[in-house]
C-alpha cells in the first residue's frame, strides 16, 4: 500500500514533524502551507488522501475542501484543527470530509484514519474502473463518446 497524501497546514513546524513521522510509516507525503498551494498541487498530482487544516490564512480549510471535492470528488479529506468546534466539524462533513480530528492527534489514530480513507478511495476507484469496463464490454464504441 503506497498512500499518496497531501498534508495542508499553515504551521510549518507542525507540517515538517508530521510529514516526517508519516514518511517513516511509508506514506508518500507532499505538503502545502496554504489552501491556494494545496489546490495547485491537486491540479498537478493525484492524491488518495488530504489532511487539511480548518483554520488557515487566505482560503479557509472549508473553502479549500469545497474546491478539492469539485476537482477530485473521490479524494478523501480528513479535516484537522487546533480549534475544534462542532460547527466546523458539521460544515466539513457536509462538504464531503470523511472525518474530523483535533490537534494534537495520536499518530496511531491518525494512521488508522488515513488507512480507512485510503481504502475507501481505493474501493471507489475500483467501482469506477468496473463501471467503465462494463460500459466498454456492452458498447465498445462508447470509448469515443
Amino acid at each position: 500500500m503506497n498512500i499518496r497524501l497531501l498534508l495542508v497546514d499553515d504551521e510549518k513546524e507542525f507540517v515538517d514533524v508530521l510529514a516526517e513521522r508519516l514518511r517513516i510509516r511509508n506514506v508518500d507525503v507532499s505538503v502545502a502551507f496554504s489552501g491556494e498551494e494545496a489546490l495547485k498541487k491537486m491540479d498537478e498530482f493525484n492524491f488518495d488522501v488530504v489532511i487539511l487544516d480548518v483554520n488557515m490564512p487566505g482560503i479557509s480549510g472549508i473553502d479549500t475542501l469545497k474546491e478539492i471535492k469539485k476537482k477530485k470528488p473521490i479524494t478523501e479529506v480528513l479535516m484537522l484543527t487546533g480549534q475544534g468546534t462542532i460547527d466546523a466539524a458539521i460544515e466539513g462533513m457536509k462538504q464531503g470530509a470523511l472525518d474530523f480530528l483535533i490537534k494534537p492527534c495520536e499518530l496511531d489514530k491518525l494512521m488508522e484514519k488515513i488507512k480507512n480513507a485510503y481504502e475507501r478511495k481505493s474501493d471507489q476507484d475500483e467501482k469506477i474502473k468496473k463501471a467503465l469496463a462494463d460500459k466498454l464490454s456492452t458498447s465498445p464504441l462508447s470509448i469515443f463518446e
